[in-house]
């Protein structure tokens, strides 16, 4: 498995593992300058992330936490919101104290160096890489791409169906698939729309005279836009009390592919109960070149 991932994805791999089990293998992954996953249990007052290691106690030195502590430019609060999740390090070296026993210096910032050096460096637009939710904004997703190194998956880049704000189609946590859009200045943007399939593909999950659930996201004066499917939306006739956010229970009138709708009919609407449904990828491509949301006219 590729080494820089997002923080998280590590952790309970069989290599993972061994290399945390026991000093001479810690050691050994030292040599390698190998990127390795445990769990931060405690920030101290002064800032250092204790780590729960197998084989010995482990703790990332404040300044080591991040790529920008040391600088300044990154805030302690990138540290403090680690405490009970998975962090990448490499072992910096291992001490042994006066009481006897021994500790393992680690290195989150190495670990984010080499992810730069070896990793983000050599993407390229149209790339698809892991991403994992970090933190949500009305304007889009931060997102980990690699040890804790951060994107921007902005709020329009989500779907084709439009959303009000991004809690709408992730929640923090989630693992996504996204394209890399952008890598000006450093500052890495993504986008998963591409992935979430073409207007015919996502029409072809539906039938004429089905009755379906969507989800209500635009109300005009014409009617009312209900989501199907993250890339698909249908147009449906007013409905009194719809609200947008509300799941709706829809009528298919009718699929033209010509014209690129489908007509709906609500039967009930009713206000949504948990997260948003998983989303479903289209293609398991590593890299997409070229992409059209539209269907093909030969």
């Amino acid at each position: 498995m590729r080494r820089y991932v997002p923080e998280g994805i590590l952790m309970d791999t069989p290599q993972n593992r061994t290399a945390l089990s026991d000093p001479s293998r810690l050691l050994a992954a030292k040599e390698r300058e190998e990127v390795l996953e445990a769990r931060a249990v405690l920030c101290d007052n002064h800032h250092n992330l204790r780590v729960e290691l197998p084989c010995m106690e482990g703790i990332i030195p404040h300044n080591e936490g991040a790529i920008g502590i040391a600088e300044g430019t990154v805030r302690d609060i990138a540290l403090l919101s680690r405490v009970g999740k998975p962090v990448s390090f490499v072992v910096s070296s291992i001490e042994t104290l006066p009481d006897g026993h021994t500790r393992a210096l680690l290195s989150r910032r190495r670990a984010q160096q080499l992810c730069k050096e070896q990793f983000l460096s050599k993407l390229h637009i149209g790339d698809v890489i892991p991403a994992r939710v970090t933190r949500l904004e009305s304007f889009g997703a931060f997102c980990d791409i690699g040890c804790g190194s951060v994107a921007l998956l902005p709020i329009a880049c989500m779907s084709v169906s439009r959303i009000s704000h991004p809690r709408d189609r992730v929640a923090v946590g989630d693992l996504l698939r996204c394209v890399v859009t952008s890598l000006e200045e450093g500052r890495i943007c993504l986008s998963m729309r591409e992935l979430l399939g073409t207007w015919e593909e996502n029409a072809a999950l539906f039938s004429q005279g089905e009755t379906v659930l969507g989800t209500i996201r635009s109300i005009e004066p014409y009617g009312i836009f209900v989501e199907l499917a993250p890339n698909l939306a249908g147009l449906a006739e007013p409905f009194e009390g719809a609200r947008v956010g509300q799941t709706a229970g829809v009528f298919i009138k009718s699929i033209l592919p010509e014209k690129m709708k489908i007509k709906l009919i609500i039967i009930d609407t009713h206000d949504p109960v948990g997260k948003p449904a998983p989303l479903r990828w289209f293609t398991e491509e590593d890299h997409i070149e070229n992409w059209c949301y539209a269907p093909q006219r030969h």
